[in-house]
């Protein structure tokens, strides 16, 4: 690893279980591999240490992608490329990560794992969708609660149309095209 390697954040919006965490840690390996500093900072840990005690109501989400946000543009400052598989299910809490970024002059890049909800909810990797609708939980994002989709990213993954390894590279190739890989 050059002293100079350039960081950058790069922020994986999806479905619960889209595959957003899973292609994360594919592409961390991979860059690992060729020599990167990479971090993940993966939803369910960041909730667990950083964002403890915030429940899912439209405020306790935008602070906890903010907080991500930050946490996320020290790391890409500093020349770690930090992958972030998070939903951060609304438009205007995704759009105050990259205006920071923007002001601190770190790259950032949004990519959507655009599973559609039928998969996702086969997938049911956390066995959320099923207590949803077993009526056990609410606020499923993206079920009865809202998910705003990027409308235009840059990159879009349709992970149930291709393989793991697949996304991964898709997502090496971008960041080679930006000089990041």
């Amino acid at each position: 690893m050059s002293v100079t390697e350039t960081g950058a954040t790069i922020w994986l919006t999806g479905l619960p279980s889209a595959g957003k965490t899973t292609i994360a840690y594919e592409l961390a390996g991979r860059l690992r591999t060729e020599g990167h500093r990479v971090e993940v900072l993966d939803g369910d840990e960041i909730r667990e240490f950083l964002s403890a005690g915030l429940g899912f109501s439209r405020e306790d989400r935008h602070t906890n992608v903010a907080r991500i946000g930050f946490v996320a543009e020290l790391l890409a400052a500093n020349g770690v490329k930090v992958l972030v598989p998070v939903i951060a299910p609304f438009a205007d809490s995704r759009e105050s990560v990259r205006k920071r970024h923007a002001t601190e002059s770190t790259t950032y890049l949004e990519v959507h794992v655009a599973t559609p909800v039928e998969v996702c909810s086969v997938r049911d990797v956390k066995g959320l969708y099923a207590k949803q609708a077993a009526g056990e939980i609410s606020g499923l994002t993206g079920v009865d609660d809202p998910y705003e989709a990027p409308e235009s990213p840059d990159l879009r993954i349709e992970s149930h149309q291709q393989t793991v390894q697949e996304s991964a590279a898709a997502l090496h190739a971008l960041l080679t095209e930006r000089g990041l890989a």
